[in-house]
């Protein structure tokens, strides 16, 4: 059949499944609008505030689904507006495909109004990068980003389609996806009997799981691995929920801000298995001491991981859970009482603990646990309340943290959030915010009151820029140099003044209720938190430092004594 460039590109959504796209029109990328309105029973629009947050809404999609979430820019600075987004996707392995439209071939590379090198520009922080000039290449283009972004360890992939392939007609010929399938020829039997005998042989053997665990969606195998080798498991930020948070060999987040039992506990192991963790500098620490009485074993789908940060004294390279299908027969049900004892002996030294009097992050985040069951979507901004998160709330299952890791985006949790519970519209889904965050890209509020997208906000409100104000605090002389943000701004008025509601918290007691409140009001909903400016979160590891060199507020108390 002959259809249009625009045409096809819908027709390839469609093929590929897309049911939801998010994105800000424009004129170069017009064509395919237009496209998109006579399609749009079948493929839901978002109109995002700000191209930012088509891409954020985009990961977040992908985050909570597994999917591929799609974000739609125009030419110029509407494609340079996704760049931030990209990246974070690109940082956490996150399936994206972003399609921006150019100018016309004839204008490329002329200065032309609105015209830069997306394709060029944001190479290497995607998988892949194209620029479509011609519309028999629409199809075939289209069709290999969604394979890209999907294969291997996944990512995000541009498509940057100038304006004439948009108009011009050709012959397309529908076809179907091909499947996906996990990559195994790298699996090699000589390994995994080499790792079955090293664990085998352990007497502290320590499970330490990442991202790439809830990509491959290794959760029944990881779990059923941990309890037959009876090893403790840690996680970092992107693992959470693939090893149940209420799990009795679950000993919490391993890193800067990890807890001690796990930081010690990894310390002291002498084999330490590595599921999908790249072994970021936020999680080792002092690289050359990081389970310096450990052997490890790194499995990972990506080769490019192993020995980057750390030297691995086995790899095992393919899908964690066809690694994990073929390790866990080979090893031995094994009872090691002694270790676990030791470690709940550390669990009970060192747990989390804050300040019980007045309203803090960490009760906030306990309180959302306890409202929502662990039942919950959660995304989070960048900062102290991310941390908190990870550490206070309890995820039973993966994808249901959404944060940004790798790259740390401010502004990331909002878009996210409206992402997530446009592909999950049976769930509660809660923004965990900063002040600082909040103002980033708060006019995504206005996109979900629009859209009809019932998110709650929660601002963990401490009038400061909170995780960079504690570095001050600890490392730079309390200098608090343009972290203080007193302003008059009312996050209340701001909600409700972009058609959401307002609530809020000055007290303990007023929490709960307008948690409830909120999930019941199938609107979106903003609650604003008012706690200390200078509430820090511990456990704490100083850059450059043992991960067992962990400390909190009164291991900083006893050093003042001393």
């Amino acid at each position: 059949m002959q259809l249009n460039g625009s045409e096809i590109v819908i027709a390839c959504l469609k093929e590929q499944g897309v049911d939801t796209v998010f994105g800000y029109p424009g004129g170069a990328i017009l064509n395919i609008y237009d496209e998109l309105y006579k399609h749009k029973d079948e493929i839901r629009h978002v109109l995002t505030s700000h191209e930012q947050g088509a891409a954020h809404a985009a990961d977040g999609y992908a985050r909570a689904t597994g999917r591929v979430g799609v974000c739609m820019a125009t030419s110029g600075p509407g494609a340079t507006n996704l760049v931030t987004g990209i990246a974070t996707a690109y940082m956490d392995s996150v399936p994206v495909v972003a399609i921006t439209a150019n100018v016309t071939t004839q204008l490329l590379g002329k200065d032309s109004f609105q015209e830069v090198d997306i394709a060029g520009i944001v190479t290497p922080i995607t998988k892949y990068s194209f620029i479509v000039k011609n519309v028999e290449d629409i199809a075939p283009v289209i069709r290999r980003a969604f394979s890209i972004a999907r294969t291997g360890r996944p990512g995000p992939v541009l498509v940057d389609i100038t304006k004439d392939a948009t108009s011009n007609v050709t012959e397309y010929q529908p076809e179907k996806p091909k499947e996906i399938r996990p990559l195994g020829d790298t699996i090699i039997r000589e390994d995994l009997l080499k790792a079955a005998e090293l664990i085998n042989n352990a007497k502290r053997p320590y499970i330490f799981v990442g991202g790439g665990a809830v990509i491959s969606e290794a959760y029944e195998e990881v779990r059923a691995f941990a309890e037959k080798i009876h090893a403790p498991v840690a996680d970092t930020l992107m693992g959470k929920g693939v090893f149940d948070g209420n799990h009795p060999l679950y000993t919490g987040m391993l890193g800067m801000h990890g807890t001690k039992t796990s930081n010690f506990g990894v310390t002291e192991c002498d084999l330490l298995i590595v599921m999908g963790a790249r072994f970021s500098d936020r999680v080792i620490g002092n690289a050359k001491k990081f389970a310096r009485n450990a052997k490890i074993v790194h499995i990972d789908i990506d080769p490019a991981e192993i020995n980057k940060n750390i030297k691995a004294h086995l790899r095992l390279i393919g899908d964690l859970k066809d690694v994990l299908r073929e390790l866990t027969p080979l090893v031995e049900k094994q009872a090691h009482e002694e270790w676990l004892s030791h470690i709940e002996k550390l669990r009970q030294t060192y747990p989390l603990r804050y300040n019980p009097e007045g309203l803090t992050g960490p009760y906030i985040v306990e309180q959302i646990y306890q409202a929502t069951g662990g039942d919950a979507i959660i995304t989070t901004e960048v900062g102290q309340h991310q941390m908190w998160a990870a550490q206070y709330y309890r995820f039973p299952m993966p994808r249901r943290l959404l944060s940004s890791g790798g790259l740390g985006t401010m502004g990331y949790g909002l878009g996210a959030s409206m992402g997530a519970k446009v592909a999950c519209p049976e769930k509660t889904v809660f923004n965990i915010a900063g002040d600082g965050c909040f103002r980033m890209n708060l006019n995504e509020l206005a996109t979900a009151v629009r859209e009809n997208i019932p998110v709650i906000e929660v601002i963990i409100n401490n009038h400061v820029l909170g995780m960079v104000r504690q570095w001050q605090t600890l490392y730079y002389g309390k200098r608090y140099s343009n972290t203080v943000l007193n302003d008059s701004v009312d996050f209340v008025k701001v909600a409700e003044a972009m058609g959401a509601e307002g609530i809020r918290v000055t007290k303990k007691e007023e929490l709960m209720p307008a948690l409830l409140k909120a999930m019941k009001a199938n609107r979106a909903v903003v609650i604003d938190c008012i706690i200390d400016s200078d509430d820090k979160v511990f456990p704490m590891v100083s850059p450059g430092t043992p991960i067992d060199e962990a400390f909190d507020g009164d291991d900083l108390e006893k050093r003042k004594e001393v």
